[in-house]
C-alpha cells in the first residue's frame, strides 16, 4: 500500500546542515498499523509530513497506490492530501462553532465534494466512529476522546487509503486514548474498506498495540520492540526491565 525507498532530507546549509533523514525504507501493508517510535529530534514528523504531502524530501521516493512523490513542493501534491492521506494531530483543530457533522462535511466541501454527498459521507464516517448520536453537537459538548473521533471521522470520510497519525493520544486520558487504539485497529481490519496507519507515538504501551513497530534512529528506521523502545538491552538488570 505504501512503499517509503531511500527517503533523505536535511535542513540547513553548509557546517550548519543537519541531516535528519538518511535513507529512510519502509512498507505498509493494507489494512496495518505501524507504530513509529525514537528520540525526539529524530525525523518522526518530518518523514510523516513528506509522506503527507506537506513537505518535500531531497531524495528517494514514496510510492502510495500508483502515486509516486516526494520530491516536489506541497503544490504539486494536492491530489496526494485530498485522496490518498487522511492526518490526525494531537490537536484535535476542530471549529468551535460547527456542530461534529458540519465539521467534517466542510472538510469534504473544501476537497470539491458537493455538499449533500458531503454531508452524507460525514454522517456514515461519524457513525463509523461511534458518534451516530452525537452528529449535532459543538466541540464544547463533546469530551476528548469525542472529539478526537469527530477528527477520525474527518480524515475517513474521503475513504483515504491511509491515516497519518502524529501522537494522536497525546491529548487524551488513558481510557480515552485506548478507546482510540481501539477504533485504530477497527478502520485497519475494516472488511469492505481497510485503512492503513502510520502512528508517531512516545508511549511504548500504545506502541505495543500496533501490527508493528518501527524505530527512527540516526536518520532511518529498523524493527523494534517495546524493550528496545524503552532503550533497554538484553542484559538490562533494571526493575523496568524485569516489569517488561
Amino acid at each position: 500500500m505504501l512503499t517509503v525507498e531511500g527517503l533523505e532530507k536535511s535542513f540547513g546549509s553548509g557546517s550548519n546542515k543537519l541531516h535528519v533523514l538518511k535513507g529512510v525504507d519502509m512498507n505498509i501493508k493494507q489494512g496495518e498499523m505501524v507504530a513509529l517510535m525514537g528520540p525526539s529530534g529524530s525525523g518522526k514528523s518530518t518523514l510523516l509530513n513528506i509522506i503527507g504531502g506537506l513537505l518535500a524530501g531531497d531524495g528517494g521516493s514514496i510510492t502510495l497506490a500508483k502515486r509516486t512523490y516526494g520530491l516536489k513542493g506541497p503544490s504539486n501534491v494536492v491530489d496526494v492530501r485530498r485522496e490518498l492521506i487522511g492526518w490526525i494531530f494531537q490537536d484535535f483543530h476542530l471549529l468551535d462553532n460547527l456542530t461534529a457533522l458540519d465539521n467534517v462535511a466542510m472538510a469534504l466541501e473544501l476537497t470539491g465534494i458537493p455538499s449533500t454527498e458531503a454531508e452524507e459521507a460525514a454522517r456514515t464516517a461519524l457513525t463509523k466512529v461511534g458518534l451516530a448520536d452525537r452528529m449535532n453537537f459543538v466541540p464544547d459538548q463533546l469530551s476528548g476522546g469525542q472529539q478526537q473521533r469527530v477528527a477520525i471521522a474527518r480524515a475517513i470520510a474521503g475513504n483515504r487509503p491511509v491515516l497519518l497519525a502524529d501522537e494522536p493520544t497525546g491529548n487524551l486520558d488513558i481510557a480515552s486514548g485506548k478507546e482510540v487504539m481501539a477504533l485504530f485497529k477497527e478502520l485497519c481490519h475494516d472488511e469492505e474498506n481497510p485503512i492503513s496507519i502510520l502512528m508517531v507515538t512516545h508511549d511504548p504501551d500504545l506502541a505495543s498495540k500496533a501490527d508493528r513497530m518501527l524505530l527512527l534512529n540516526d536518520g532511518k528506521t529498523e524493527a523494534s520492540d517495546i524493550r528496545s523502545a524503552w532503550g533497554l538491552d538484553e542484559d538490562s538488570e533494571s526493575d523496568e526491565g524485569e516489569e517488561e
